[in-house]
């Protein structure tokens, strides 16, 4: 993480000296349209929506746009001139956007609005959570403790994938592209008001689908990047990695681990997030008594790329695909 914030000082100071020789006036006068950034994907969606017939009077920006994990994301030159001369920039904070408050302090608009997600939500932010079961546990725990007492805790970062959380910040979004554009205002108001009622309309879905449900308990053979759900409607979980693991090989004993609970459990469904190779959860059903559970995928949005949004991915429709799988997960 040092390492990565070096470089990113780097590359802010080289874009401070290149803004301040000549391309400034170059930015401020290629476009009227309000400049909007943002790091992930369901922040893009939202703005969008949000936006709605007024997409076309704005520059829409997303930085993760290859597929990269925010985990794993650094900004390049562009991306933070880019951000350097927007007028709203969204991200998500935590640890994976340590080199946000460097670009923030050098950027050429003044009046930039900055939206902190784990911010926004305050108290509604999560630590992350090591449970029972999941790889280097024990080791973890005792480094996690003194990591606490030097740095604070780590967050939960993956705030999107509950419902509740994106009626929230699709509100705090849209005041702040009207106060950018308050001509149009009540066209904001009015969007953001029938799109978050769509989001708790879903809402209400899962929370019927959840209290429907045969078994309350979810068994990832991957990374565990569904807390905020899992809380939401109060299942329990069990995954062999946390959210942020970068991780991808888990030993035999956490294997065993959740194939006795698989069994103890008798869970039908071991779970993965999009992109998986599917070798840890494969191991763990031929290693459970049965060997006959269905491998579902579920799609946490963390590898969304431009393709993907220019074939119609949308926040709301992906969340409602995961609802089915979970649905069949909980049978």
């Amino acid at each position: 993480m040092k390492k990565k914030l070096l470089l990113v000082v780097a590359m802010v100071m080289v874009v401070f000296a290149v803004c301040g020789c000549g391309k400034k006036e170059d930015v401020s006068t290629s476009s009227d349209k309000i400049k909007i950034v943002t790091t992930i994907f369901p922040e893009y969606d939202w703005v969008r929506e949000i936006l709605g017939d007024k997409a076309n009077d704005a520059e829409l920006t997303l930085l993760l746009d290859s597929g990269v994990d925010l985990h794993s994301f650094q900004p390049t030159t562009d991306d933070i001139v880019k951000i350097s001369d927007c007028d709203i920039f969204i991200y998500v904070g935590g640890e994976s956007d340590g080199w946000v408050e460097d670009v923030l302090k050098t950027a050429n608009n003044k009046d930039l609005i900055a939206i902190n997600l784990l911010d926004v939500l305050g108290d509604n932010v999560k630590e992350e959570e090591l449970v029972e079961g999941m790889e280097g546990e024990e080791e973890e725990e005792g480094e996690e403790e003194e990591e606490e007492e030097e740095e604070g805790p780590e967050y939960d970062e993956h705030v999107w994938l509950s419902l509740k959380n994106a009626v929230i910040l699709c509100n705090e979004i849209e005041k702040a592209i009207e106060k950018v554009d308050p001509d149009n205002a009540s066209t904001y108001q009015a969007n953001v008001k029938a799109y978050t009622d769509s989001l708790s309309q879903l809402d209400d879905q899962y929370k019927s689908a959840v209290d429907d449900a045969s078994t309350k308990c979810l068994l990832f053979g991957d990374r565990f990047p569904f807390r905020y759900m899992t809380e939401d409607y109060g299942l329990t979980y069990y995954a062999a990695f946390i959210g942020c693991s970068a991780e991808t090989e888990a030993s035999f004993e956490t294997i065993r681990f959740l194939s006795n609970k698989v069994d103890e459990l008798n869970l039908k469904s071991v779970m993965t997030i999009e992109g998986s190779d599917q070798k840890i959860a494969q191991s763990i059903v031929d290693n459970t008594a049965d060997k006959n559970q269905n491998i579902l995928t579920i799609n946490s949005m963390q590898s969304v790329t431009m393709k993907d949004v220019e074939d119609g991915a949308q926040y709301l429709s992906t969340m409602e695909d995961n609802l089915e799988v979970l649905k069949e997960a909980l049978k």
